[in-house]
């Protein structure tokens, strides 16, 4: 982290050229037994090809609204990054009639066909598979196409971090305004600095959980253990993962 760094986008730059092998975001499905660990390199690599989807495959230009109607996972703090890398702005549980694209995971397929620009689905099984035989009607399978994406991204146009940037549970944040909201925060979730990790179970449909969920460890050098279904776990499995995991906070 920079005290120079102005965007969500800014600070994972900054991650990545710190130490790029750290992890930064280990998630859990507890309906489904699901673990990933992502280092800030693997993140980065895959917001990267995120943001090329964005910016080469939708044509998305800053400004443009893209409505995320996905739950807390990992492939979603991925969007995120990618939303901020571009300029674009990533309206969380949105109204897909009112955006200009729209990202959906299962449950919410019906609802984002309200939006005319392009639809992308993700699967969220467990390793990020693409649906079989194929995606819903009238979606592009997310895991099919970001792989064939660059690894690198540079945007077209400089992101402004006055601009819009981000809008949940109605309330909207610019790029400057969530990375100083996150910093401001994190000491709160019991982020000290390097090293510290947070267990979340909280949802991304508010700041609260975006905060602990992402945003506060990207803006304090932590990392995140993401937990989606943690109500399906056990007392034991919870204290196991406290453990096994070095968490040194929780937001629940």
């Amino acid at each position: 982290m920079n005290a120079t760094d102005r965007t969500p986008a800014d600070l994972l730059r900054s991650a990545l050229a710190a130490d790029p092998s750290r992890p930064l975001v280990t998630f859990y499905d507890d309906a489904t037994g699901e673990r990933v660990e992502l280092s800030v390199a693997t993140f980065a690599n895959w917001v990267a090809k995120t943001s090329n989807l964005l910016q080469d495959g939708m044509s998305v230009e800053p400004g443009d609204r893209i409505a995320l109607l996905l739950p807390a996972h990992w492939q979603t703090a991925v969007w995120l990054l990618a939303c901020a890398s571009v300029g674009a702005v990533a309206d969380v549980g949105g109204d897909p009639g009112r955006a200009d694209h729209v990202v959906a995971g299962p449950g919410n397929f019906e609802a984002g066909l309200a939006c005319g620009g392009d639809r992308y689905a993700l699967s969220l099984a467990p390793l990020g598979r693409r649906f079989v035989p194929s995606p819903p009607e009238g979606y592009a399978d997310y895991a099919v196409e970001v792989p064939t994406y660059g690894d690198r991204f540079a945007p077209y146009a400089p992101v402004d971090p006055e601009a819009p940037a981000l809008v949940v549970a109605g309330a909207e944040y610019s790029g400057a305004e969530v990375v100083e909201r996150a910093r401001a925060e994190a000491a709160g979730l019991g982020l000290t600095g390097p090293g510290s990790r947070l267990l979340s179970g909280l949802p991304y449909d508010t700041w609260e959980g975006l905060s602990a969920g992402l945003y506060g460890p990207l803006a304090s050098d932590g990392s995140v253990v993401l937990c989606r279904n943690l109500d399906r776990a056990t007392e034991d499995t919870l204290t196991r993962r406290i453990e096994s995991e070095r968490i040194t906070a929780t937001a629940r």
